[in-house]
């Protein structure tokens, strides 16, 4: 490919995406990766300050990106003054981000002491505000006098340092990993480790490595299960935390009973509580890793014995039973932190990332923050184990172009391993010896061992999803299970056995096509 026509490209929304996608039907061998290149369209947007139909620009659209950088080609057709101008600038700003790109091996200049000048990107602009940061920075100074750390906190993080990728020493010597695909890590990130030595002591390795090698530690990781109020299931006569479908149904049963509360809160109108937050226990159930992998490949996953099917079961269960809101399509999720916290909601099923938030709720509504408990899914496995299924948050890296990699890998160390962080949020740690922070203690007196999804296989990166998109059976959205909902509270024709009937209809089709 010597020339394209971007003029098409840009009358469309999403322009990063579909300009990435003319790029890669060329020559990849002889452009800039296509990080790269996806950022060249980021770029064209917000440099530019225009909007998408604005840059609907002549002058750009015979981009020849040959190797050496983009220009315009001759002959092309010329409009008015202004426009020709931003295709100029468009012109620029291309040829130096591709410059940039090309150009990002860098030289490398570390000395291999701890010390000098690092900067620390970070999305927590909240810590940031309270001070935590710079008390992080005093504290790790106390054993690295020699280093200095800026930290930088940015609202817009994941957008932001994408963009500012484009630039070798652009985005900071240590950061989080934004969305990048696994095989370009090595064009931005410096190696840490053999993932299976590193596996022996640090858990979530996988989302940020590739082909047996680490380029990203999780800063800390979240446990998926149910939040639950505590006071209200004490007062319902709710003992023992449940450990099965039904005895979580018959908890339920016993709120609706002997309280006011409302059993379970779906959050359908909101709808996304009703997605991830639930397939993402694909796994606890059966105590399999590969579950979710075994999905992606398995024709009929709605039927007895999967993770799925159970999960779905007791949705459509809690719902015909009338134990869940009323009137689903008023749910508020905001109000929902509170109602929960001040004992109007029994439970919710959301990963442990929401109780710190709950807590909040429950301190501004007077309440004690005691009585935000959680529970691992209510499911326990042929082998006689309850599992729960946990995941990294966000990856800490070092910028490959860094000059101080040794200070920055002291300081991603540091934060991993003996800031405290994670316990002072309520992460888990990544560190696997580390005990689990004081909010999922029922899980340790439980018994519950915690598991994490098995990387897909290679090959099979993105099947579940692309099944699930080509299905439009959406596992990680809200409709078919706000679908479900409907089916169960009788606003919709059928019943669970009907409806599962066409998830493994359309699933099936799906798999035929994209998992042969």
């Amino acid at each position: 490919m010597t020339t394209m026509d971007i003029l098409e490209t840009f009358t469309i929304p999403f322009v990063p995406e579909r300009l990435s996608l003319l790029l890669n039907g060329g020559d990849s061998s002889e452009l800039a990766t296509r990080q790269c290149r996806t950022e060249i369209a980021k770029a064209l947007y917000y440099l530019l300050g225009l909007s998408y139909a604005d840059i609907r620009i002549p002058t750009v659209r015979a981009f020849s990106p040959e190797p050496g950088g983009c220009h315009t080609n001759e002959g092309d057709d010329h409009m008015a003054t202004r426009k020709a101008m931003v295709g100029l600038v468009a012109v620029a700003a291309t040829t130096l981000l591709l410059t940039s790109c090309s150009s990002g091996s860098g030289e490398e200049s570390e000395s291999g002491e701890v010390a000098g000048d690092i900067t620390f990107l970070t999305n927590r602009t909240d810590l940031e505000t309270d001070g935590t940061w710079e008390a992080y920075v005093e504290e790790f100074q106390q054993v690295y006098p020699d280093v200095n750390v800026t930290v930088e906190a940015i609202t817009n993080y994941a957008d932001d340092v994408r963009t500012r990728m484009s630039s070798p020493n652009g985005y900071g010597d240590v950061l989080l990993i934004p969305q990048v695909p696994a095989d370009q890590f090595a064009d931005f990130f410096e190696p840490l480790g053999d993932v299976g030595e590193l596996e022996e002591t640090y858990r979530f390795l996988p989302p940020a490595s590739y082909d047996g090698v680490a380029y990203g530690i999780a800063l800390g990781g979240n446990a998926n299960g149910v939040l639950y109020n505590t006071e209200v299931f004490e007062a319902a006569g709710v003992t023992e935390l449940p450990t099965t479908e039904e005895e979580y149904l018959d908890a339920l049963r016993a709120v609706s009973e002997n309280t006011d509360a409302i059993p379970y809160y779906t959050n359908y109108k909101d709808g996304w509580p009703l997605g991830g937050q639930w397939t993402a226990n694909v796994g606890a159930l059966t105590g399999n890793p590969d579950a979710q992998n075994e999905m992606a490949n398995d024709p009929e996953p709605w039927v007895e014995g999967t993770d799925i099917y159970a999960i779905d079961s007791l949705l459509y269960d809690i719902v015909a039973e009338g134990l869940s809101e009323p009137d689903p399509l008023t749910t508020n999720w905001e109000q929902s932190k509170t109602d929960l916290a001040s004992g109007e909601i029994a439970s919710m099923v959301l990963g442990s990332w929401a109780i710190s938030q709950f807590q909040t709720a429950a301190a501004d509504a007077g309440a004690s923050e005691d009585a935000i408990g959680f529970m691992a899914f209510p499911a326990t496995a042929e082998n006689g184990t309850q599992y729960a299924t946990i995941g990294g948050d966000y990856n800490l890296a070092i910028n490959k172009n860094s000059p101080n990699k040794a200070a920055a890998r002291a300081w991603l160390d540091w934060l991993v391993e003996e800031s405290g962080f994670t316990d002072s949020q309520g992460m888990i740690s990544a560190v696997i010896e580390d005990p689990l922070p004081s909010n999922l203690s029922a899980l340790a007196d439980g018994g519950v061992e915690l598991i994490e999804a098995a990387p897909a296989p290679a090959g099979q990166e993105g099947l579940l999803s692309n099944v699930a998109d080509t299905s439009q059976v959406d596992i990680w959205g809200n409709l078919y299970r706000q679908q479900l909902v409907d089916v169960a509270r009788g606003q919709a024709e059928g019943d669970k056995e009907s409806f599962f009937a066409d998830l493994n209809a359309r699933w099936g089709e799906a798999v035929e096509e994209l998992a042969g």
